[in-house]
């Protein structure tokens, strides 16, 4: 390598084997874990290539380790390979870290079961009746009413933003999901239900019932209470 115009970097690569636009263009489940490295580190060394650099460092362990590795190593050991710097070295390892935490959050949700509408409300109380904007989710239940995931459907409440069926129930489908919890908060602090969240309550009651996923409470939040349609009575 003689100067910096001989340097081989990633826009040398066809545009479908560069790992940012493969991730754009497919997705993150697409990419390799060198790939999705790449990503991370951006940019690579005098010698390599940001995805070189990760697939050497990749072999550089043994390979039924997968990508334990990087968890147990130190930054300090993650910087004494070549071409891994401090910085790199710290945007992996926070990558590592970042992801075991959202494995660790996703376990412990799937470890909730809900009993009653109260444990529905303290699920989601705290985050959502704080919220400055409307907006809707809905949690995803198993056969045994415990949590599957919960999703963000929308924003801007049910009388401001158009709430499509197939939206709420693809999500129940994917997730093979048996039951539903509505979920939206309003942000004047009154969790009285307005004649729109009935409506549309009534209205997806009954889409569930044709799409077999039940929709067995609809919760609203608000900073000064929340309310179950179902302890109501009106679902």
């Amino acid at each position: 390598m003689k100067n910096g115009q001989d340097r081989l970097t990633m826009r040398c690569l066809p545009i479908e084997d560069r790992p940012y636009e493969k991730m754009l263009i497919a997705g993150p489940q697409a990419l390799t874990d060198a790939e999705l490295m790449a990503v991370i580190i951006r940019s690579g060394s005098q010698k390599d290539t940001a995805l070189a650099l990760c697939q050497r460092l990749l072999m550089s362990e043994n390979s039924q380790q997968g990508l334990a590795f990087l968890q147990e190593r130190s930054l300090e050991e993650m910087m004494s390979f070549p071409g891994i710097g401090q910085v790199k070295a710290a945007q992996i390892k926070a990558a590592i870290e970042l992801g075991s935490r959202a494995v660790c959050s996703v376990s412990r949700l799937r470890q909730t079961v809900l009993k009653s509408p109260q444990d529905a409300i303290s699920l989601l109380e705290r985050e959502m009746s704080q919220l400055s904007r409307e907006e809707l989710r809905i949690v995803l239940l198993d056969i045994r009413n415990r949590v599957i995931r919960v999703s963000r459907i929308a924003e801007g409440g049910l009388a401001a933003a158009v709430i499509h069926p197939r939206d709420l129930f693809r999500e129940a489908l994917r997730a093979n999901a048996a039951a539903m919890i509505l979920a939206h908060n309003h942000p004047s602090g009154n969790s009285t239900p307005s004649h729109d969240d009935l409506e549309t309550t009534r209205r997806l009651v009954e889409a569930g019932d044709m799409m077999g996923v039940r929709v067995v409470d609809h919760i609203i939040l608000a900073a000064d209470g929340s309310t179950s349609l179902k302890q109501c009575g009106l679902i």
